[in-house]
């Protein structure tokens, strides 16, 4: 147990993300269960540069739990531009008397803390993270329910997709293919279009083409955001291909709707089980440490491993779409 730790801070960084309030809400209570005084850091890194600290009470964090998004404020990009603003951040934590610090966000929020963690600063991560692309954990923060946002979204679509025979490229967050090759599966997708499995397009007209032929009223794809070319320029070939494909294409973009609302019963638990954990790791005197969730147990894993790269898409799911769309 560590000795010196009496106060605990807790800050949210990365792209909007609907399950960072019930994480802070177990981070502070979990803090005041160990006899520690839990406080937040507003507007995350950039809150941290400037000494924006906040006494949080088991009050401050009531009646968040269902609530998308954070309530401290969020920071977004590179956390630390230079070696100042991180001696910066490092001075304002000790002159506030916090001790540890809980940093939940994205793999840029994870280097932030790496940066604290080298500088012998007590830190420990949270991966939280939509597109679901932090090595270390097999399910990050905000995933469930931004899958099930764009899940629902999609039955929505179809709907209209089936009422107007018309093929629907439909995109979602993402640099990497997690999210639209899960969304794809969960929605009886005719194809999803993601960057680690290059396609042309002319190779999408022939799967919206064969959608076509074997009678189906319309055709679902999925794009990743991040995705080259990118969907509106799907959409545009398409239409240019009408007579060939049989549909014509619209767009439909899911973009920030997947990063907030009100977080899934998964999201709740797990913000909460990973909330707690960064706590007690603290407490047991961890640092540089990200705690996840990998078969159903929390792993704890040195955030220089968790940097080190991306988790690879498994082709087998890719291959299963094309199985069930005939």
């Amino acid at each position: 147990m560590s000795e010196r730790l009496r106060r605990v801070g807790v800050l949210t960084a990365g792209a909007g993300n609907p399950a960072l309030n019930a994480c802070i809400r177990a981070v502070v209570r979990m803090a005041i269960h160990c006899n520690l005084e839990p406080w937040g850091v507003r507007e995350g890194f950039t809150g941290l540069s400037n000494g924006e600290f906040v006494r949080l009470s088991s009050r401050s964090v009531s009646h968040i739990i269902d609530k998308g998004g954070t309530f401290l404020g969020a920071s977004e990009g590179e956390p630390f531009a230079g070696q100042s603003e991180l001696r910066e951040a490092l001075r304002n934590l000790h002159e506030a008397g916090i001790d540890g610090l809980v940093i939940i966000g994205d793999d840029e929020s994870l280097e932030g803390a790496q940066a604290l963690a080298e500088a012998e600063f007590p830190t420990v991560g949270v991966p939280a993270d939509v597109e679901n692309d932090i090595l270390g954990t097999s399910m990050a923060l905000g995933v469930d329910t931004a899958l099930n946002t764009a899940v629902e979204a999609i039955d929505h679509i179809r709907d209209t997709a089936f009422s107007r025979e018309q093929a629907f490229l439909v995109e979602t967050v993402g640099r990497t293919g997690y999210m639209a090759l899960m969304v794809g599966i969960a929605n009886g997708a005719e194809m999803v279009c993601i960057p680690e499995i290059p396609v042309d397009l002319e190779e999408i007209v022939q799967h919206v083409a064969d959608a076509y032929v074997r009678g189906k009223r319309y055709c679902i794809i999925t794009v990743t955001q991040g995705m080259e070319p990118d969907a509106a320029a799907i959409v545009d070939y398409i239409e240019e291909h009408e007579e060939e494909a049989g549909f014509g294409a619209r767009l439909s973009v899911l973009g920030y709707i997947q990063r907030g609302g009100s977080p899934t019963a998964k999201d709740r638990l797990l913000a909460t089980r990973l909330g707690a954990a960064a706590v007690e790791a603290l407490q047991e005197g961890k640092s540089g440490i990200m705690v996840g969730y990998v078969d159903a147990k929390i792993k704890i894993s040195p955030l220089a491993e968790v940097l080190e790269g991306k988790p690879e898409i498994e082709e087998r799911y890719y291959k299963l779409v094309q199985i069930l769309a005939r």
